[in-house]
């Protein structure tokens, strides 16, 4: 049996719970797809979904637990709750951005966030802006944010020429 962790978020679809594991552990390194449990026959006349249906799949992404769950259309992911992908390059950025981003509303892109076909929101970000912007010269820092507010995906690159001031 998998070691569960203390606090595992859980994703709510409405059917879609399987399907979106399979996606997000094809992408990420240290993944797998943990248990799935079904609908009986019990509770129908409250939750609706067939017997034998998908009710909740555990998963693991990069060693962190998630649930997905198949709770109905009653409520949908909000960019109230993303994820942060902390990435050590460009390469990674780029990667992440373009796995994450397939087949999702390219208009909903800003800032580094991203909203993935399934609705969950992403910021991928290039772990060196975080020193960027604690920088105590705040001239740099509020040269990087100007920058960053003009980006739909990161581009580390570009983040740098704005903290050096060229």
């Amino acid at each position: 049996m998998a070691i569960v962790a203390k606090i595992t978020p859980c994703l709510w679809f409405d059917n879609q719970a399987e399907e979106a594991a399979k996606f997000y552990v094809s992408i990420f390194n240290n993944s797998g797809i943990e248990t799935i449990t079904r609908y009986g026959k019990e509770g129908f006349e409250k939750h609706g979904k067939p017997e034998g249906s998908v009710l909740t799949v555990t998963f693991r992404l990069e060693g962190q637990s998630f649930t997905a769950l198949n709770g109905g259309p009653q409520f949908t992911l909000s960019p109230a709750i993303s994820f942060v992908l902390h990435c050590d390059s460009q390469a990674e950025v780029d990667y992440f951005w373009d796995k994450l981003g397939a087949g999702a509303d390219p208009s909903w892109q800003a800032c580094g966030w991203l909203k993935d076909k399934f609705g969950l929101s992403w910021q991928i970000v290039p772990e060196a802006l975080f020193t960027m912007l604690t920088d105590k010269d705040t001239a740099k820092s509020d040269r990087v944010m100007q920058a960053l507010m003009q980006m739909k995906k990161l581009e580390l690159a570009v983040l740098q020429r704005a903290y050096e001031g060229l």
